[in-house]
């Protein structure tokens, strides 16, 4: 397959009403792992990685008042609060974006006059439900039992002037794109379902704006100072406005982007609202990938169920590399799945203490038992797993890496190399054995650095100093649990 000459990978910017959980972490933590990635593949500066915090909108302004201070003091706070965690699971994104950033919001207020001058904006009067927790209109089809299915509440019957996208007149462009792979969707049953939506709903226009009296906290509307810029767009164009669209060198080197990652709850918004808008602005289409919902052993998350996951203790207990191996080998990107955490300690005693970290000391250890720590080796890539990264299979190309350190295990367990050292002249075979084991190692850790950097660069120290010796403390320590 051709390397690409650049790529963008960019997050959801995560909503400041709730603190970091294990699902921010879970879509940062793949973003991180593709751009280490490529990084390693076209370099450092051809790969730009976005994420940020989404801060206007009513559930800010009602969360600032409860605690009796600004929205932007509370904003500050927040959003630091998603700084904090990611550079504790260090994470290596190129910029952190936020909405209340003032170039964010002149952009923003840029593209809402384009959008007007091009004639897809209009006024007109809503009429209908909107959801305060998603902070979205709903459709009546979309409730279950007349409640909103994310926060089982009954929406409010909404009756405001605002203005509107033309949405059904690029609908059947939206389509096309989809069908043709103009515009990916992936995987193929979240395709299906945006066709879907297109196909079997009536999907009206959307607002752009909402009345100033029932939102305070956000951009104003640059040509109607009754109105505010409805959430969504703000945070939509944030893909955009971080590569300072339309001039910004960024912008002209990076967009399209190449992975839109985003959970399924914003599917609608990512796979037919923002497409619409690049189509109105006449800029190319993203490629969109959607991992599905997780629930945290066997229950979904909830603060009422107090089983929402700190990405923060998890690096406390375990570290950040270990942390995001454990999270990323549960399941499949893509996937509904569970995670569950109960299986956490026994996951990284039998994974990384009994097979990689086992792996490791004992091959250190013999050839700096039988040769000195002297062995010499021809250090090449084999690009163990990276074709499975390629493909977003993030899981499965830990799994391709872990069937060589099993294969390793086994084959120090079948040859007893400690006989072979008995005898003089099993000394060739003796050392073509640990040159295939040193070599392995060097390629388990190569794969293993989009996913721990910081331990794979550890054991990469380790097999290629001048004397290869064992580490004196265990690269992965046994929990005592």
């Amino acid at each position: 397959m051709k390397k690409p000459d650049k790529f963008y990978i960019t997050t959801p910017i995560y909503y400041v009403n709730d603190k970091p959980h294990i699902g921010h972490a879970y879509t940062t933590i793949v973003a991180d792992v593709l751009a280490r990635f490529y990084r390693q593949e076209i370099g450092d500066k051809n790969v730009f990685f976005l994420t940020g915090t989404d801060e206007h909108g009513v559930k800010v302004a009602e969360s600032a008042a409860k605690s009796s201070i600004s929205p932007q003091e509370f904003t500050d706070r927040v959003s630091q609060e998603f700084k904090d965690a990611w550079q504790n699971l260090d994470i290596s994104y190129n910029h952190f974006i936020r909405t209340t950033d003032k170039e964010h919001q002149k952009i923003v207020v840029d593209i809402l006059k384009k959008l007007k001058d091009k004639g897809v904006l209009y006024e007109g009067d809503y009429q209908g439900l909107y959801c305060v927790g998603c902070e979205k209109f709903i459709l009546e089809s979309e409730l279950v039992e007349g409640k909103c299915p994310d926060h089982n509440k009954v929406p409010e019957k909404l009756t405001e002037k605002n203005w509107f996208f033309s949405l059904q007149k690029f609908l059947p462009k939206i389509k096309e794109a989809i069908e043709s792979g103009e515009l990916l969707v992936y995987p193929e049953s979240r395709k299906k379902e945006v066709l879907g939506l297109i196909s079997k709903q009536a999907l009206p226009d959307f607002s752009v704006s909402r009345s100033n009296k029932a939102v305070t906290w956000g951009i104003d509307l640059p040509w109607d100072n009754s109105q505010k810029v409805y959430v969504w767009i703000d945070a939509l164009c944030n893909y955009i406005t971080a590569l300072a669209y339309p001039k910004g060198k960024d912008f002209k080197k990076f967009w399209p982007a190449d992975a839109q990652f985003l959970g399924l709850e914003i599917l609608k918004f990512h796979a037919v609202y923002w497409p619409a808008i690049l189509l109105a602005l006449d800029l190319p289409l993203p490629k969109l990938y959607i991992h599905g919902f997780f629930s945290i052993d066997g229950k979904k998350m909830s603060k009422t169920l107090g089983n929402v996951i700190d990405p923060n203790k998890l690096v406390a207990e375990y570290g950040s590399d270990v942390a995001k191996y454990l999270i990323l080998s549960q399941f499949s990107f893509g996937a509904e799945s569970d995670i569950k955490v109960e299986d956490f300690p026994v996951k990284y005693n039998a994974d990384l203490v009994n097979g990689l970290g086992n792996l490791i000391n004992r091959v250190t250890n013999m050839v700096e038992k039988y040769f000195a720590g002297q062995i010499k080796i021809d250090f090449k890539n084999t690009k163990l797993g990276q074709e499975e990264i390629r493909q977003l299979h993030f899981r499965e190309s830990l799994l391709t890496i872990w069937q060589v350190i099993q294969k390793d295990n086994l084959l120090i367990d079948q040859e007893k190399p400690w006989e072979l050292a008995k005898d003089e002249q099993n000394k060739p075979k003796l050392e073509a054995l640990l040159k295939e084991l040193v070599f392995d190692l060097y390629n388990i850790a190569v794969a293993l650095k989009p996913f721990m950097p910081q331990k794979s660069q550890e054991i990469i120290d380790v097999i290629t100093a001048k004397k290869i010796i064992k580490p004196q403390s265990p690269i992965f320590p046994r929990l005592n649990k």
